[in-house]
């Protein structure tokens, strides 16, 4: 493995992964404390994400019209609307205006998302190296500095406003060091639509969703459980989407060699049984420290599994179907932002967020005995 080589050719869609890493980390490192300025419960808290997740649901199946109509700013313009929504969420007040600030941030994460997929699978092609984990792993890592970051100002005292305000000051520079020389794709290559792998983009779509599901319901409850359940202190919680940010980090440079020398499929379903474990401990946890040892195994474990999940529908699909394909598995896999927060806040407020985090691990185990069996058959 090649790191320099690796870590040259990713540079151009090196700034979106950081965006949206640095972004949500400080936004759920904060949760907390945000969720108690807007005077929320749990299961209204939930429903608002769940309002709020309509924005990147709409942005990421309208992603590939975006890159068409704004080309080399597409990912700019995205950077700086998930900026505005950001701090607009740290002057937040009402959980009317938490959600419509969401709702924005969102929607920027949608096709800053989509497009940094595209793009990496775009130059995996013409490179003929695997990138994807990297990237992604340059993501986890963006998170958990960001949660560590957010966890020590907290500590120290600062309020939401002056945290979200260094944050779009940072989003700026990201997007104005975000444009890339996009190259046009030819569409009419001749593929029929009829070749359009409708069956494995949802099966891929659906392995997408659980691990979506398994990061947002770390990164968005895991501070409430460690100072709410366990009653750990405020710096403490902030570890926890930091425990989870920094191991997808590591798992994914880990994946990032072995994807190289175990079949893609079979590294997801040992990941993902992995991680069932993890979120598993994590919930059943009786002390702080023993839950951040379960969400770091967490993070470890599903690290890699959206990554090779992106990186098999970009090279099964035809070159003018790539951002299509990939489109549509964002948008099934960002359905656990949509259905996500009110099932975590549903059961949170009438089982405790010990079964929530167990009926995660429930689903994770299910998505490895049987969608990526599926996906497998499939594919091959």
């Amino acid at each position: 493995m090649n790191l320099k080589t690796d870590l040259y050719l990713s540079r151009r869609p090196l700034a979106g992964f950081l965006a949206i890493g640095a972004a949500w980390s400080v936004y759920f490192a904060q949760m907390p404390v945000i969720k108690a300025q807007v005077g929320a419960s749990d299961g209204a808290y939930g429903v608002a994400l769940l309002v709020a997740a309509f924005g990147a649901f709409a942005a990421m199946w309208l992603a590939p019209a975006c890159r068409r109509l704004a080309g080399d700013y597409a990912m700019p313009l995205g950077i700086v609307v998930i900026a505005i929504g950001m701090l607009g969420a740290g002057f937040a007040t009402s959980l009317v205006t938490l959600t419509l600030a969401m709702m924005l941030a969102s929607a920027g994460s949608g096709v800053v998302d989509v497009l940094v997929n595209a793009r990496v699978s775009e130059i995996e092609e013409t490179s003929g190296r695997d990138l994807m984990n990297l990237n992604h792993a340059l993501y986890a890592f963006a998170y958990a500095a960001g949660a560590l970051a957010t966890g020590a100002l907290r500590q120290a005292g600062v309020t939401p406003v002056p945290i979200f305000a260094i944050l779009f000051i940072l989003l700026l520079v990201a997007g104005i060091s975000a444009r890339d020389r996009i190259p046009p794709v030819d569409t009419q290559q001749g593929e029929n639509i009829a070749a359009f792998p409708v069956l494995l983009v949802i099966l891929t779509g659906g392995i997408v969703l659980i691990a979506f599901l398994t990061e947002a319901s770390t990164e968005g409850w895991s501070a409430l459980h460690i100072e709410r359940t366990l009653l750990g202190e405020p710096g403490h919680g902030a570890l926890g989407p930091a425990a989870l940010g920094l191991m997808m980090g590591i798992g994914r440079l880990g994946g990032h060699a072995l994807a190289r020398r175990i079949r893609d499929t079979t590294l997801m379903m040992m990941a993902t049984l992995f991680a069932a474990s993890g979120v598993a401990l994590a919930g059943m946890a009786s002390t702080v420290a023993v839950a951040l040892l379960g969400f770091a195994l967490a993070g470890l474990g599903i690290s890699v599994v959206v990554p090779l999940a992106m990186a098999l529908i970009g090279r099964v699909v035809p070159q003018s179907q790539r951002m299509a394909a990939i489109s549509r598995v964002s948008v099934i896999g960002y359905g656990a932002f949509f259905f996500g927060p009110p099932l975590m806040g549903l059961v949170a407020e009438n089982f405790g967020l010990r079964m929530a985090f167990v009926a995660i691990a429930a689903l994770l185990a299910l998505t490895a005995t049987i969608l990526i069996p599926a996906v497998a058959r499939r594919a091959s």
